[in-house]
């Protein structure tokens, strides 16, 4: 199953890929360069198909708990101050996802979203520590009946070229449903109550949709 946002991209690919074979079969005589260069190219194929998958999760509904937005590595916890929305101190917990990780954002709670932002920026690669504030980036709150108002922030690293946000304010959402893309590997960070119990560890793998990031 893929992502609709890559199917575009995919027929493209589907394209290259398909003249790129008729080609080198027509006009590269050396067999070794001919199989080297179709490898070449059924590689990028399926390098593109990976990138753009949307396996389906089961996520089970809980509103007292924060499920991971993203497949990817924690590389921060941290009390902090978020200074966009809240302008107080916040814990934060950041994914980090490689271009190999399945790049759907989904919901970590569910609620009405009351806040959505988009912010130009630069590229920094995405573990950078300004890359939070500095680079292209949305900003969405969500606010749950029963924990609050929940801030994730999706972020494009050095690769990521396009975000992609469904969150409209106004919009009532559900904990782990698409709620975008981000292509070509960047992070999003969460801002949590100070009083959430954080039950991830630093360089922890999670997937989104489904793995308990915080409980209140």
């Amino acid at each position: 199953m893929f992502h609709k946002e890559g199917y575009k991209i995919i027929v493209i690919a589907t394209f290259i890929v398909g003249i790129g074979i008729i080609l080198i079969d027509s006009f590269i005589s050396i067999s070794w360069l001919n199989k080297l260069l179709a490898i070449c190219f059924l590689l990028f194929y399926v390098i593109i198909l990976q990138f753009f998958r949307n396996p389906k999760r089961n996520t089970q509904l809980n509103d007292n708990v924060i499920i991971a937005p993203v497949d990817g590595k924690v590389v921060v916890i941290e009390e902090v101050f978020e200074k966009e929305y809240f302008k107080d101190k916040r814990l934060q917990v950041s994914i980090f996802m490689s271009p190999l990780n399945v790049h759907v954002t989904r919901y970590p709670v569910s609620g009405e979203v009351i806040f959505s932002a988009y912010h130009p920026g630069k590229y920094l690669v995405a573990w950078h520590p300004k890359a939070s504030e500095e680079n292209e980036r949305t900003t969405i709150v969500i606010k749950n009946n029963v924990i609050g108002e929940i801030l994730y922030r999706q972020i494009a690293g050095a690769l990521a070229k396009r975000i992609v946000n469904y969150a409209k304010p106004q919009m009532q959402v559900v904990q782990g449903t698409d709620a975008g893309f981000i292509k070509f590997g960047s992070r999003v960070d969460l801002f949590l109550p100070l009083n959430a119990t954080i039950k991830v560890n630093l360089n922890d793998k999670v997937t989104g949709g489904e793995q308990i990031i915080a409980i209140l």
